[in-house]
């Protein structure tokens, strides 16, 4: 199928017509949320699943049972997905746990009513590129992302499924209320995941023991996740998701775009980056690590 066949602009951004379908969209902009909300928003392929392992489990006082038992789709469904129609958000007791790519301003009028808590996750780009790289090549309904080259321009440009990194990140760094939004970084979960967890479960005013704390995050270090049915996507048709091409949950380390991009697409990368952040003053971790 063609890129005008499988995508389609909402709002200026790029989204995926069989899964973001009118009906769906429609939905969104309804959609209720409640005051004790928890969302979850990142760019794609920024660490979102990592979170909704971790985050059920710090609601639940670190019972297993919602990992173990609901496919990550379900125990925290994308409010814009084809599925949710049939999750029944509004007969989910709360505190209901919600995730999205949208940018700030496509979220539903009711979000900048009720302000739900919110946990923003941010990865470095160059590695989002990479992780996005390879997942595309699995999905169906995504338009297959050819040559690496073109894919990297496509997806600088913003000409890819949710739209520009850029515009999505500043769009939620410069979000009013940040009093209800905590930021956390892909990074800094790479490097204290256990330190991590505390900090979502204080944001979340969740009580947490030391013993639980640990043995969350020992359950969502990535080698554990990879072993979970509920999270690896492995139970998804390969009509869907071909993980022959390549597993859904690949490698979750920080600075794997060092073996992917040629030191001229680095360089390229760069430019852009510089280029497009040049008047947006955000203290980024990977500013410090390159």
């Amino acid at each position: 199928m063609t890129e005008a066949e499988l995508y389609k602009v909402y709002k200026g951004v790029y989204l995926a017509s069989s899964i973001h379908t009118p009906e769906i969209l429609t939905y969104c902009e309804n959609f209720t949320f409640r005051p004790d909300d928890i969302l979850i928003v990142s760019y794609p392929k920024s660490g979102s699943h990592w979170l909704q392992e971790i985050v059920p489990l710090i609601a639940s006082g670190g019972d297993p049972a919602s990992v173990e038992t609901l496919p990550n789709w379900h125990r925290v469904p994308f409010i814009e997905v084809g599925q949710n129609a049939f999750l029944k958000f509004e007969e989910r007791p709360s505190p209901r746990i919600i995730a999205s790519h949208f940018h700030y301003n496509m979220m539903p009028q009711s979000f900048f009513a009720v302000k739900p808590k919110v946990i923003y996750m941010m990865r470095n780009p160059k590695d989002v590129f990479t992780s996005s790289f390879h997942f595309n090549r699995t999905m169906k309904y995504f338009v297959d992302p050819g040559p690496q080259r073109e894919y990297l321009h496509k997806f600088l440009d913003g000409k890819v499924v949710f739209g520009s990194w850029f515009d999505q990140v500043k769009s939620w760094l410069n979000a009013e209320d940040k009093e209800h939004i905590m930021y956390i970084f892909y990074e800094e979960m790479s490097k204290d995941l256990k330190g991590s967890v505390a900090r979502i479960a204080q944001f979340l005013q969740k009580s947490l023991d030391a013993e639980v704390i640990e043995k969350i995050a020992d359950r969502c270090l990535f080698k554990n996740m990879k072993q979970n049915k509920m999270s690896n996507y492995s139970t998804i048709p390969v009509s869907i998701i071909d993980q022959t091409k390549s597993e859904f949950l690949r490698k979750g380390i920080v600075g794997d775009w060092k073996n992917q991009l040629t030191v001229e697409e680095a360089e390229y990368f760069d430019a852009v980056y510089k280029d497009k952040m040049k008047d947006f003053q955000y203290k980024f971790v990977w500013d410090e690590s390159e």
